[in-house]
């Protein structure tokens, strides 16, 4: 059996949780979790867009997006309404104080970055590595 430091899982695991955590100060001053943060961002990419489409952006299911989604509105950052076209779907849209809320958001991450120490070529090559190895896993059934 290999030690815990030789498992990649562990490795990332463990970098998952030192880069959420670098998240946490700033965001607190915003009033947002990690994972609210990062549907945002979602939303600040596309307005507009489905509880299915942003979950699987988020590959959260929706046991996990709808408390975070519910917490989103009451802070009054998203609203949620049914579309005319299709009354299964709910679509969540940014409020005046979502959209506003990302101009104060906006140099967040590269703050974060910034706390790496990466060079942005090597970021670049580990962000590929690890959208290689996420479709990998995904699309590779278990054992």
């Amino acid at each position: 059996m290999r030690s815990l430091d030789n498992h990649l899982c562990f490795a990332l695991y463990a970098a998952s949780r030192a880069m959420t955590a670098g998240y946490r100060g700033p965001l607190s001053e915003l009033g947002l979790t990690y994972p609210q943060f990062i549907a945002m961002v979602v939303l600040w990419e596309a307005d507009g867009v489905t509880v299915s489409e942003l979950g699987e952006r988020l590959q959260l299911d929706s046991g996990t997006l709808t408390p975070l989604l519910k917490r989103l509105e009451q802070a009054k950052l998203v609203a949620r309404q049914r579309n005319a076209d299709d009354e299964r779907e709910l679509i969540v849209t940014l409020t005046d104080e979502g959209h506003a809320l990302q101009h104060k958001a906006n140099d967040i991450s590269e703050q974060v970055f910034c706390r790496t120490g990466l060079e942005e070529s090597h970021a670049i090559q580990m962000l590929g590595d690890l959208h290689d190895l996420t479709a990998r896993l995904r699309n590779t059934p278990s054992i």
